[in-house]
């Protein structure tokens, strides 16, 4: 990206000026801050609300971890062996 420096900004400063003239610079200005505002504020919404659903699936997929652990702890405590049948052989 090119460097414009002090002389460059106030070349476009003034070009700004002839353009536009004194009185619509002010609304000019304050449009384009709107915009940037209305743009921040969205892309922290956007970003917040992933960070939320990172948050819910992490948590759901401990939740799940956690009831698969359980799930084996209580299967393999209640599995009980079982008489061999002696007709097979």
């Amino acid at each position: 990206m090119p460097n414009i420096g002090a002389p460059g900004y106030i070349l476009l400063i003034i070009l700004a000026l002839l353009l536009f003239g004194p009185n619509k610079l002010p609304e000019l200005g304050r449009a384009v801050g709107r915009t940037f505002r209305e743009f921040k504020n969205g892309a922290r919404d956007i970003l917040s609300e992933d960070e939320r659903t990172e948050r819910k699936e992490s948590k759901d997929s401990k939740d799940s971890k956690d009831s698969v652990v359980q799930a084996s702890q209580t299967t393999s405590s209640e599995v009980q062996p079982q008489p061999e049948d002696k007709r097979l052989s």
